[in-house]
């Protein structure tokens, strides 16, 4: 990670120490497990910190992804791809986790639509938006790249999504 962001986040560390402390769990093994903070440890590791302030947790495994995608998505620059995938795992934890419903909300929101707009609520964006963020993940490496690097608008790329496998890797030749 030698981008200009950790750049950033190391000087502002180096100018006022470690602000938001990291979140863990803890594995049986006695160790413990970063749900969010890998960039803020990489850089107080970078600037030779020994000890840094955590919060632990006792997290199920979708409850530590809910929280993990969370803190992944609030960074000020996150690529398509990123956004995409952060989105999916968090739409199948909350899948997984919704259970049954309460008597007074009979509704249960087990859906990808309604879960897409409980997601996108939460990250001021509609579900259907978050639907196609999530259509991304269907692409081959080599378009999710070049949505990244911006070579491939982010509507064209949902489009494309809809192709197989196969017919994404024509698109790519036929450039």
């Amino acid at each position: 990670i030698g981008d200009s962001q950790m750049i950033e986040l190391q000087d502002r560390i180096k100018k006022y120490g470690v602000l938001n402390p990291l979140i863990v769990r803890p594995k049986i093994e006695g160790y413990y497990e970063i749900i969010s903070g890998h960039r803020r440890k990489y850089a107080a590791e970078k600037l030779g910190y020994k000890k840094i302030p955590v919060i632990i947790r006792m997290l199920q495994d979708d409850e530590a992804v809910v929280i993990m995608v969370d803190s992944n998505l609030q960074r000020e620059h996150i690529l398509p791809s990123e956004r995409a995938f952060a989105y999916k795992m968090k739409m199948d934890a909350m899948k997984r986790t919704a259970g049954r419903p309460p008597k007074e909300n009979p509704r249960q929101v087990v859906g990808n639509f309604e879960t897409a707009d409980l997601i996108g609520k939460e990250s001021g964006e509609s579900g259907r938006q978050v639907h196609r963020f999530i259509r991304l993940t269907n692409l081959i490496p080599e378009l999710l790249d070049m949505v990244d690097e911006k070579k491939v608008s982010f509507n064209p790329a949902v489009e494309l999504s809809y192709l197989s496998h196969e017919q994404q890797q024509e698109v790519i030749n036929a450039r």
